[in-house]
């Protein structure tokens, strides 16, 4: 697996947590990745998070027969601010690397507004007829990849239930700009290291915005693709909820991330 080619695996591991709460609250999540039922890889997300701040790391590597073929690890982190109970992104990275390359993004954002990108190495923006133009008002208003499953539930709101599934999430990647919609299916309960109880089906559809190539399958693809899901847990005492599993097909098979470990300490 390339670098390049890792947006479907990258899109399944946007998980993320925030609360907004009075105290410091640490959270690990710990979750295994298959490909058509194979295990391919696992990630390890960590977040420390009060009411006014937040910092998500996440770093994902390939393992089993998949670390054969490609040994592609990647890093991603976002810092942000908590205003009116939503996440407000200030910094977003990521590195992607495999044996043959090593690709990083920084961006710094303001008020979710994009200030800067870094490129490395550089990249410059695709203007060919079949690209959909990125303009500055695409960098307005939007998420990074990290944040963008940050669900804070209304205060007054069950944490189980519609409540979770946010409408309409507003991301940007760096390179290009999509919509992530949630509908309620769903409540099921389950049973994992560090927490047992219930959570929400939330069923997920990809819009793609601007930054795209028209002609590109895997686009259209996604854009098409009706076999997406994301089961959001409740985490502590927070007004959160984070990933707990995300499951969508893809080109070569169905990808899911499930967690293995979800735990909340003050």
């Amino acid at each position: 697996m390339s670098v390049a080619s890792s947006k479907p695996l990258l899109f399944g591991l946007s998980l993320v947590l925030i609360a907004s709460v009075a105290q410091a609250e640490n959270v690990h999540a710990r979750y295994r990745v298959s490909l058509i039922g194979l295990p391919i890889g696992a990630a390890d997300a960590s977040s420390t998070i009060d009411d006014k701040h937040y910092r998500v790391d996440l770093n994902v590597k390939l393992t089993g027969v998949a670390s054969l073929i490609s040994n592609l690890r990647m890093a991603l982190a976002s810092t942000g601010a908590v205003q009116g109970g939503a996440p407000t992104p200030q910094t977003y990275a990521t590195t992607a690397s495999n044996s043959s390359e090593t690709r990083t993004l920084r961006m710094a954002l303001a008020s979710g507004a994009v200030r800067q990108v870094q490129y490395s190495p550089f990249w410059e923006e695709d203007r060919s007829p079949e690209h959909v133009p990125l303009t500055d008002a695409h960098r307005r208003d939007i998420l990074d990849p990290l944040s963008a499953f940050l669900l804070p539930v209304p205060p007054n709101a069950n944490p189980v239930g519609p409540s979770a599934c946010r409408a309409r999430v507003p991301v940007y990647d760096g390179y290009t700009r999509f919509d992530v919609s949630l509908s309620y299916v769903e409540t099921r309960e389950v049973r994992e290291k560090g927490y047992s109880g219930p959570v929400t089906v939330c069923a997920a559809r990809y819009t793609p915005i601007a930054g795209h190539k028209t002609s590109a399958k895997g686009t259209q693809f996604m854009a098409q693709n009706r076999d997406m899901e994301v089961w959001l847990a409740p985490v502590g005492h927070t007004r959160v909820v984070i990933p707990y599993r995300v499951s969508l097909m893809t080109q070569v098979g169905r990808i899911v991330v499930e967690a293995s470990e979800l735990r909340a300490s003050p």
